[in-house]
């Protein structure tokens, strides 16, 4: 699913329209078909309803009219509340005013203070407000009686659906330059933009959902979007799926680096993510000293003893020879969670990526500390590299500061994965996936519980055991983000934000595989096809 900046949208359909001969009043008409069909999954029955519409001149306030004429259509009480003068409507809006005005469905003016009275009155006996005042063309901050506007649908505590974007929100960006409506619900139409999957502009959303009102394919496929947002219809062609006589050894055989004293923790959540998630075999190596531990917590994984730096109870440089050995029969390496950066870890590290490792490789935590002063192993490996960095981490290795990787995290995450040929999954929110060949995904699960140590490890554990089982290192990447998302989304279902901890994240894999396969779209009796992208 492809996502799209306003410029993009409007070139699809005025295509649509001048190249296809769809005409612009139908597409308006299906947008406003939509957004009722959306209502009526909320209500049994319209009769009695209360819905006040607020509506600007341009075609977002066309959309609205369109559903203010379906319900009232279908017996409910309507009230459109314009913002400017009828006689300022053009085109096909003005085509929807004269339909709405027909039907005897009251539409008052809102051209000046006194008039924020009625309509404050109108808000308060409304059982439901649209929003279909501004569109995704508009620029700048919101000023005037429209802000007055959306103030009072916001201070009103009322659903709110907003069509096609929250009015307000830049959908370029994310960026709320002044006063914007907060939804409960968006009906967006065609495709979504990007401003509704970035900080803060998903928060004025609410439950995203997507409405196809008949763009052709090819229309969309010629406007050239770089941008993928992932979901789980596409997750779900790239789950792996075990052949009927599979056995442990062809499922994925993992390496996990990892560990260090006071993080075993981190070594246990990726060497058990890459179990969880389908892996067949994995073997921790770690250091000596804390093998013992490591057999008793972990009952599935196998573990490797590997030489530790005296005293210091870390992996040491001379390691680099067992985990030559370890390497020869795995088909993924994942290195990094909880080792520490003790000088000889580091090197040890650099010498696995640059010289040892010729599987795909996952690199994570330390080990990506270990690279952030001389990024030269990832231009000498034989290896295909993913790498999981938060802003933090990408910073030391760019040099670039954190605010300008996360202004542009699309930008940023594009950049390094072509200049050093790596897949890079920029952890945040949303998090974002960059591939040597300049594709970009943005993944549509996770929410701010899994802020908490040790999700990055599971993630770590999750996308090797992808790799492990056939995925290359980019499908892992997309498919392992949004799983992982998806697993933290089913957790906050069960534990709630503040008390999520990774470990329900990892206990929670199979479950979010399970719901990957549950089909999200709804295609109602009219024929339209809506898609839930985030609730």
């Amino acid at each position: 699913m492809k996502l799209v900046t306003a410029k993009q949208m409007a070139s699809i359909d005025r295509r649509a329209i001048e190249q296809f001969g769809i005409p612009g009043i139908q597409l308006m008409e299906r947008a406003g078909t939509s957004v009722f069909t959306t209502i009526s999954q909320m209500w049994d029955q319209m009769a009695a309803k209360k819905v006040t519409l607020f509506c600007g001149k341009g075609n977002n306030g066309g959309d609205g009219l369109v559903v203010a004429r379906l319900l009232a259509e279908h017996g409910a009480s309507v009230l459109v509340l314009l913002l400017g003068k009828k006689d300022d409507s053009k085109g096909d809006a003005r085509t929807n005013l004269n339909r709405a005005v027909q039907l005897n469905i009251p539409v008052r003016e809102i051209l000046k203070e006194a008039d924020l009275t009625g309509a404050e009155q109108a808000v308060q006996d409304a059982d439901l407000l649209i929003d279909a005042i501004f569109g995704t063309g508009l620029k700048g901050a919101v000023r005037g009686l429209a802000a007055e506007v959306i103030e009072i649908i916001n201070c009103c505590r009322k659903p709110v659906i907003a069509v096609d974007i929250p009015s307000g929100l830049n959908a370029d960006g994310g960026e709320i330059p002044g006063p914007c409506v907060q939804a409960d619900t968006t009906v967006t139409f065609g495709l979504p933009k990007i401003g509704q999957v970035f900080y803060p502009g998903k928060t004025k959303c609410g439950r995203l959902l997507l409405a196809d009102i008949g763009y052709p394919s090819e229309v969309i496929e010629k406007e050239g979007c770089e941008i993928d947002l992932v979901t789980s219809e596409e997750v779900a062609h790239l789950v792996p799926r075990r052949a009927p006589d599979a056995h442990k050894g062809s499922c994925g055989r993992i390496a996990v680096i990892a560990g260090s004293v006071g993080m075993t923790g981190a070594a246990a959540l990726a060497s058990m993510a890459a179990l969880r998630i389908g892996a067949g075999l994995v073997t921790l190596g770690l250091p000596a000293s804390l093998n013992d531990i490591l057999e008793v917590k972990l009952t599935e994984v196998m573990t490797k003893p590997l030489p530790e730096v005296r005293k210091r109870r870390c992996i040491a440089l001379r390691a680099v020879g067992e985990i030559r050995r370890m390497l020869s029969g795995a088909n993924c390496l994942a290195i990094g969670p909880g080792l520490g950066t003790h000088h000889e870890t580091t090197e040890m590290v650099r010498r696995v990526v640059a010289r040892e490792t010729t599987v795909p490789t996952v690199i994570d935590a330390d080990a990506l500390n270990a690279l952030a002063k001389d990024v030269s192993p990832l231009q000498e490996t034989k290896a295909q590299i993913v790498i999981t960095p938060h802003a933090g981490e990408l910073s030391r290795l760019t040099g670039k500061p954190i605010p300008e990787i996360t202004a542009s995290p699309l930008k940023a995450a594009q950049c390094f994965a072509q200049e050093f040929k790596v897949v890079v999954v920029l952890k945040g929110a949303p998090t974002v996936i960059a591939t040597p060949e300049a594709e970009l995904y943005v993944n549509s699960t996770g929410n701010a519980g899994m802020a908490t140590a040790g999700s990055g490890d599971v993630l770590t554990g999750t996308i090797a055991g992808l790799i492990g089982q056939g995925l290359t290192p980019a499908e892992a990447a997309v498919c392992g983000v949004f799983i992982h998302g998806k697993a933290g989304d089913l957790a906050r279902q069960l534990k709630g934000e503040m008390g999520l901890v990774a470990g329900d994240i990892l206990q929670l894999l199979p479950d979010a595989i399970q719901n990957v396969h549950l089909q999200t779209s709804k295609v109602e009796k009219n024929g339209f096809r809506i898609l839930e992208v985030f609730s």
